[in-house]
């Protein structure tokens, strides 16, 4: 499997460095006050079907404390400026969210599995692959965040058949096989995610 093959070269390179320092960055988010762990929140919200990119850009714009306090169109008109997909709902998400500022202490309480499922049933802009990508962006390693890029790269190497769509059930067994390929690889799933990713895009983002 040339995957495999490419992962293993590229941990010889400078990517391995990016990485290890993204990774480190996820472990102590631990630390971080309860805004911080909200604005990863949005953030995540404004990457379904966006690109992370200008997520990033709008995520520094509004700061922890604007998507906390900042009033709907204020956030709308950040993230249209930006050219960002789907300004009204998604500020609409961003400020619905409220009612869980206190994500940190909500999630800090269970493990991945429910964390995921405690996200997916109350956090409206959220599926499976938006509410791994925050848990793996505050701490958790054991996640996959099967976005196009991952299941593109997955297909190409056999491991899975494109699919077409991705209900919890798809989700869970192509989760399965990803996870499996970390452990294959002896690294955990959010590192996998981000070598897979650079593979695909050239860049180490969050």
């Amino acid at each position: 499997m040339w995957l495999k093959s490419e992962i293993e070269r590229l941990k010889q390179t400078s990517v391995k460095e990016l990485i290890d320092k993204r990774l480190e960055s996820f472990s102590s988010f631990a630390d971080k006050q309860n805004e911080y762990w909200f604005s990863e929140l949005c953030f995540c919200i404004l990457t379904a079907n966006s690109r992370a990119d200008s997520a990033m850009r709008i995520q520094s714009q509004v700061s922890p404390m604007g998507f906390l306090m900042s009033p709907e169109a204020n956030i709308a008109r950040a993230i249209k400026t930006n050219k960002h997909r789907f300004h009204n709902n998604k500020a609409k998400y961003i400020c619905e969210a409220r009612t869980y500022k206190n994500i940190r202490e909500i999630v800090s309480g269970m493990n991945e599995v429910e964390a995921r499922e405690w996200l997916v049933e109350n956090i409206k802009g959220l599926g499976y692959k938006e509410a791994s990508h925050f848990l793996r962006n505050t701490g958790s390693k054991n996640l996959a965040i099967l976005d196009r890029h991952i299941l593109n790269l997955m297909a190409e190497n056999g491991i899975i058949t494109r699919p077409k769509s991705l209900n919890k059930k798809s989700y869970l067994e192509i989760e399965e096989k990803f996870n499996s390929l970390a452990q294959e690889l002896g690294m955990s799933s959010a590192e996998l995610d981000l070598y897979m990713w650079f593979m695909k895009t050239g860049v180490v983002l969050k």
